[in-house]
Formats: C-alpha cells, sequence, structure tokens
C-alpha cells in the first residue's frame, strides 16, 4: 500500500495506543484518511536525526578541540564553518548515494525473483510454503496461504523479498536525493548552533571561555531537543530520549576537548629552547 491510499488514521491510531485506548483504536482503523504528509515526515526522520546529530558533535568538537588547543576564535570560526559546509555535502551525497545503491541492488533482486517465478513457480511457492512451515505454519495452512498469494504476482513477490530476503521493495516514487538534501539541511541547521556563541558575541570583547561556556550551552539544547524529536517518532519517553542523545554528545564534546588539550601540551606545551650556537636555533 502506497501513502497515498485510504488506510486507517495512522495519528489516531498511534495516539489510542499511547493512551491504552480500545475504542478509540477501533474509531481510527475505522477512519479512512490519506496519510501521505505524515508518512513524508517520518520517513524523513532518520535524514533529520542522523544529520543534526552529527552536525552537532562535529562542529562542537572542532570547536571543544580547537579551545582545548588554544587557537583564536578567528581559527576556530573559520574551522567550524568550513567543516560544516564541507561534512554536510558528503553525508547529503553520502546519505544519497548509499541509499540509491541499496535501493539498485533490491531492484536487482527483486528482478532475480520476478524472472525465477515467471520460469519456476511451483518451486518458488513450494519455497514459501517451506518458509512459512518454518515460521511456526502447519503445512496445509501454508500451502493454502502461499497458494492464494501466487494468484497475485507482484504482490507475492513482494511478501518473498520481505519474508525470504528480508529486504524492502522501495516505493517508485522514492527519491534518495531528497532524504540527502533533508541530511545536508539538517546538518547545516544543527551544525551551525555551537558556533553562533562565537559568531554573535565575535565583536562583544567577550573572553574566549565565556564564548565556550555560551557554545556549550547552546549545544546542550540543540542535543537535548533533537532526542525530543526523535522521541515523536520512536514512542521512546521524551525525557529518556533528550538525555540519551545529550550524554551521547556530551562524552564525545569532551574527548574532543581533552584530545586538543593533549596534542596543545605535547606539540606546542613542549620544551622549546632556543641556543645560540653559532648564530644557529636548536629546538629540543
Amino acid at each position: 500500500m502506497t501513502a497515498s491510499n485510504p488506510m486507517r488514521d495512522l495519528a489516531k491510531a498511534r495516539d489510542a495506543y499511547n493512551n491504552d485506548d480500545i475504542e478509540a483504536s477501533k474509531v481510527a482503523h475505522a477512519s479512512k484518511v490519506h496519510n501521505e504528509e505524515h508518512s513524508k515526515v517520518g520517513g524523513f526522520i532518520k535524514s533529520i536525526v542522523f544529520g543534526g546529530l552529527d552536525g552537532i558533535i562535529t562542529t562542537f568538537a572542532v570547536v571543544a578541540g580547537g579551545l582545548g588547543g588554544k587557537l583564536s576564535v578567528d581559527t576556530i570560526l573559520i574551522l567550524g564553518f568550513s567543516s560544516v559546509v564541507a561534512d554536510a555535502i558528503s553525508m547529503g551525497v553520502g546519505d544519497a548515494l548509499s541509499t540509491k545503491s541499496e535501493n539498485e541492488y533490491i531492484l536487482a533482486e527483486k528482478k532475480r525473483e520476478q524472472w525465477e517465478f515467471e520460469n519456476n513457480p511451483e518451486g518458488e511457492i513450494e519455497e514459501m510454503i517451506e518458509l512459512y512451515v518454518g515460521k511456526g505454519c502447519e503445512p496445509e495452512d501454508a500451502k493454502i496461504i502461499v497458494e492464494k498469494m501466487a494468484k497475485y504476482k507482484d504482490f507475492f513477490i513482494n511478501v518473498m523479498m520481505s519474508e525470504e530476503l528480508e529486504l524492502q521493495v522501495p516505493d517508485p516514487d522514492e527519491n534518495p536525493w531528497i532524504d540527502g538534501g533533508v541530511t545536508f539541511l539538517s546538518f547545516v541547521f544543527f551544525g551551525t548552533i555551537p558556533l553562533l556563541a562565537f559568531a554573535v558575541f565575535y565583536n562583544l570583547n567577550l573572553s574566549i571561555n565565556t564564548q565556550f561556556i555560551i557554545s556549550c550551552c547552546l549545544t546542550a539544547c540543540a542535543l537535548f531537543s533533537l532526542g525530543v524529536v526523535k522521541s515523536r517518532f520512536t514512542k521512546q519517553a521524551w525525557y529518556s530520549a533528550g538525555m540519551e542523545v545529550f550524554l551521547l554528545g556530551g562524552a564525545v564534546a569532551c574527548f574532543a576537548y581533552f584530545a586538543g588539550w593533549f596534542i596543545e601540551q605535547i606539540v606546542l606545551g613542549g620544551s622549546i629552547v632556543e641556543a645560540s650556537c653559532g648564530g644557529n636555533v636548536t629546538h629540543v
């Protein structure tokens, strides 16, 4: 069933489930609506969370690492915005190409299954019967189910793809480049948040430590908010999802900060002794 076909009111069905309301669930299933818009938003949640989380963590890692390495605000801003643009493009294109490659593989497998069904339908039917028996169906029941499905070629092949190969056939109108674009925009939007404190307060003569504290607060809010957005679709408690993303991002940020601090101590904080030896400078 495509997203444009009439189906139960999915939003009300989810509300009924969350409230443990059986009567409301019956009403939702009796209501026939078009859930195309909701399905599209739900389909993008992976790209939104994937791009947003990577954007926040990657950019804040640059900020924290730069501060730990005692870089200037100018350098942090240059590195930060350059990272946002480059990584957002990489993430967007990578998401699109990986999805496109996966879809092409699935469609190639579907084409093979179609060929096998057209040339050896009895073998494919027997294979599905064995599969259903393995899942717990009685042989006679499995035979009835599979033979009924086999009357509808496209339906049978799609079920075979799911049951035998564990592959979900993509919708004909699915465009991986749209998902890539959503990942790109999400990365840019959330990825700029850790840099706002340095960019907005650039001319206010605030200390770099004060700007970093503001950046930490903005980043923490962004991470928690992204977790809350995720919980809207995973049905995880909003505070639990928020803390999960917040703690993950915080751990990465701490690692980046101390990595920058450690490198600064080893590379820049080592003993550099200039000794005059016949006009030569000796580095120790």
